[in-house]
């Protein structure tokens, strides 16, 4: 006796196992990416020297960043999460820095591939400090986290990754 799978579930499964399969894909990617910041132990200032030039790149010509960064939920369990950053301006005072962009989401594991126009761009605050690792020797590496919603830590934001956030958006 043969049993069929119905084709919707079927394609259902399928999509569900794509999004899984993207979603590892960046966890192992963000993770790599903070391993090798840390390893090369690339400092505040040299991120907020990579920050300035995007801002500068953004305002003349509309570039927006893909960026990773973990999210945290409700359960505690951490997941990495894509986007597109456009910065706006960086803000130095009082010894910290702070990063004023637009985020675009584009996927997480809860909603999967986010098009542009399902989600309005978030403004977001982003803090840049130097973080100290006992464990590997009091060594130092960048740590950038968003300052507006604790749930949202660890970007790392690409800068071989650009997109015209108009374009990115649908706007003409």
């Amino acid at each position: 006796m043969s049993t069929k799978t119905n084709p919707d579930s079927l394609l259902q499964h399928y999509k569900h196992w794509q999004r899984f399969l993207r979603q590892d894909r960046l966890d192992r990617e963000h993770k790599g990416a903070v391993q090798k910041m840390a390893a090369a132990g690339v400092s505040a200032n040299k991120v907020v020297e990579a920050y300035r030039s995007m801002a500068t790149r953004g305002a003349t010509e509309g570039a927006c960043y893909r960026t990773l960064f973990d999210r945290r939920y409700d359960d505690q369990t951490t997941l990495a999460c894509e986007g597109w950053l456009f910065i706006r301006r960086i803000i130095q005072e009082g010894g910290s820095t702070r990063v004023r962009a637009s985020l675009v989401e584009s996927f997480t594991l809860t909603d999967g591939i986010i098009k542009p126009e399902q989600m309005a761009p978030q403004d977001v605050t982003l803090e840049l400090f130097d973080e100290i690792a006992v464990d590997r020797g009091m060594a130092v590496s960048c740590r950038v986290d968003r300052r507006d919603d604790d749930a949202d830590s660890r970007f790392v934001t690409f800068t071989d990754a650009v997109r015209n956030y108009r374009t990115l958006l649908n706007k003409d």
